[in-house]
């Protein structure tokens, strides 16, 4: 029967030692296995002895190649398994070290997904559903999923779309109030909060203009537009399509008028 003659620690990972079975290296461990199995120089180890010692290596070089994985950062089990699968470690062995790691408390889908929410609405101002999409691509379960989004009620949703929506409102004045509601709302759309919520947070805000804002917009508006057409239209043409132009973007039709007489008054020098 093959005899492990000689046992010896590796430079380069002091936490691994080389095997040496009738004089000739064989394969090398961890040191958590060498005290498992009891390994000392002189045992007898038949085929099947073997197998089973670099079976619990490989589990263990799966865990602590998960541990090295996760200590950057929380991460779900599917996260830790396609990144064991990516290192080539088979499914059998993968299973092993989760479950190892699991009951060491490393990993926990739930309190991955309760710090995620918390993370995700606290310092990404995301809605529920781009919350669940994220879950999702982690590997979190539709029914764990549904459980942690519980605590992000709708009071606190609607609390943080119209902080954002008030930001952009602030921030936007120059912009028709009809065109900045529709950037508004695409904007929560793709955060991740419900029609429904982005509606009522639109009826909270105050997009009302005052006199000087709405000619600021206009001259804004208006330029752009006249440049634009003036190159290849004019007289009714020009006109018509300028009027169009501002229109789509919410601006009312008398101050329309009123921005298409003083550019033809410019032009015909008056």
């Amino acid at each position: 029967m093959p005899i492990l003659t000689k046992i010896t620690q590796q430079k380069r990972d002091s936490e691994r030692y080389n095997l040496f079975i009738d004089e000739k290296y064989a394969f090398s461990v961890h040191e958590s296995i060498l005290v498992k199995f009891g390994l000392t120089k002189g045992m007898q180890l038949d085929d099947w002895a073997m197998d089973e010692i670099t079976y619990e290596d490989e589990i263990e070089k799966a865990f602590n190649k998960a541990l090295h994985f996760l200590s950057f950062r929380m991460r779900t089990e599917f996260e830790v398994k396609k990144k064991l699968l990516d290192l080539e470690f088979g499914e059998a062995v993968i299973l092993e070290a989760i479950v190892k790691l699991r009951r060491l408390g490393f990993l926990d889908d739930a309190a991955f997904s309760e710090a995620f929410v918390r993370t995700q609405k606290n310092a990404s101002s995301k809605g529920p559903k781009a919350i669940k999409q994220e879950l999702h691509k982690k590997g979190v379960t539709k029914e764990l999923q549904e459980e942690v989004l519980q605590a992000y009620p709708e009071e606190e949703q609607f609390s943080i779309a119209q902080k954002l929506a008030k930001k952009a409102a602030t921030s936007n004045r120059t912009i028709p109030p009809a065109q900045l509601k529709q950037k508004i709302q695409n904007a929560l759309a793709r955060k991740g909060f419900s029609f429904g919520l982005i509606s009522d947070v639109l009826e909270s805000i105050d997009f009302e203009r005052e006199e000087d804002e709405w000619d600021a917009i206009c001259t804004s508006v208006g330029e752009k537009a006249w440049r634009r057409y003036a190159a290849k239209y004019s007289g009714y043409d020009l006109r018509n399509r300028v009027k169009q132009s501002m229109y789509q973007k919410g601006i009312p039709l008398e101050k329309i008028e009123r921005f298409i007489e003083m550019k033809e008054n410019e032009e015909n020098g008056n």
